[in-house]
């Protein structure tokens, strides 16, 4: 069991390569008794963008603040604060912040415990 706050959480960077200005924050893992799901929080800079990939589990998203698009199999969807998403497992996706103000895209994303690999704890 878990209660905590947003500003109590660890924020990592994520490393340039597949990630561009990327932070993010674990908020719900194995480590706090959750066995089948991780709920994340991203924090996408200004010109930044998640990683281009695909892979067999699903993510859930929603987005917290901000604006941008996800690409889902080359195809772009505008998004805003109040969006959300199902990205089926096998599905290409990005999310990119598009914002030229410098607001972040802020989302939860929830994937299944083995989709939680290369996140730095």
């Amino acid at each position: 069991m878990i209660i905590s706050h947003i500003d109590e959480t660890k924020i990592v960077t994520l490393p340039d390569g597949a990630y561009k200005n990327v932070k993010g924050q674990v908020l719900m893992s194995p480590a706090c008794g959750s066995d089948e799901n991780v709920l994340r929080l991203f924090h996408v800079g200004q010109g930044g963008y998640s990683a281009n990939h695909d892979h067999p589990y699903p993510h859930y998203v929603f987005i917290v603040e901000g604006e941008g698009y996800v690409e889902l199999n080359h195809e772009k969807h505008p998004l805003k604060a109040g969006s959300y998403t199902f990205i089926p497992g096998g599905t290409q996706h990005q999310l990119v912040n598009t914002s030229t103000t410098g607001q972040p895209l802020k989302f939860l994303c929830m994937v299944p415990v083995e989709g939680h690999i290369g996140f730095p704890e």
